[in-house]
């Protein structure tokens, strides 16, 4: 009986978000955008290596592109993929965190020139949130992460606090995890030196 119950739940766990990310990644291949929760914030989504789904996301905050945007992968590996020569030491560094953090790599290659710095550099996070793990595997490319706020508006802590403007703005809205009401931080950002050192950006 136990181990029925326990079985019964990893199904139903399963099935919680599956529908959504079968309606995420029907939408991200079209290129479209996505609200989704994250490892962190609700975030705006498209397909990392799409500039025209780029440029759209850009559109609907009402950003400038000359701001980069933050890119979600779902294992170490992918960073060999979309990083031009990264420090081997950063693998590492990754392994020991305890919190999300977005790291800044200098040398982006294989994504949307739109969505990198005009130094070439990339804000890139390794993800372990379940849901997200699942999204990017699945559709198997990097996915965007942009705070679900209009630009120069405060980052909503969970879903209720995202405006209508955005939710009626993006293709299409995930259900999972809207009824929570905790608040939610954003990522704490580093940057990786040449010579091997980390500096922090943001706590």
């Amino acid at each position: 009986m136990g181990i029925a119950i326990i079985f019964a739940g990893i199904n139903s766990d399963k099935l919680e978000f599956e529908e959504d990310i079968k309606g995420a990644i029907e939408t991200l291949r079209s290129g479209g955008t996505i609200l989704y929760p994250t490892d962190t914030i609700w975030g705006i989504g498209c397909d990392a290596t799409d500039p025209e789904a780029v440029r759209k996301l850009y559109e609907l905050k009402k950003r400038t592109e000359s701001k980069s945007l933050i890119v979600l992968v779902a294992d170490f590996k992918d960073i060999l993929k979309y990083v031009s020569h990264p420090d081997p030491a950063i693998f590492d560094f990754l392994d020991k965190l305890q919190n999300p953090t977005t790291v800044i790599y200098e040398g982006a290659v294989g994504l949307a020139s739109n969505l990198v710095a005009e130094d070439g550099s990339v804000g890139m996070r390794v993800v372990r949130d379940q849901f997200c793990r699942h999204l990017i595997k699945r559709f198997r490319k990097p996915i965007v992460s942009s705070s679900a706020n209009l630009s120069g508006a405060p980052s909503p802590g969970n879903f209720k606090e995202i405006s209508q403007e955005v939710k009626m703005g993006v293709d299409y809205v995930v259900s999972y995890r809207q009824e929570e009401r905790a608040q939610h931080l954003a990522s704490t950002v580093v940057k990786l030196n040449r010579d091997g050192t980390v500096t922090t950006i943001r706590k």
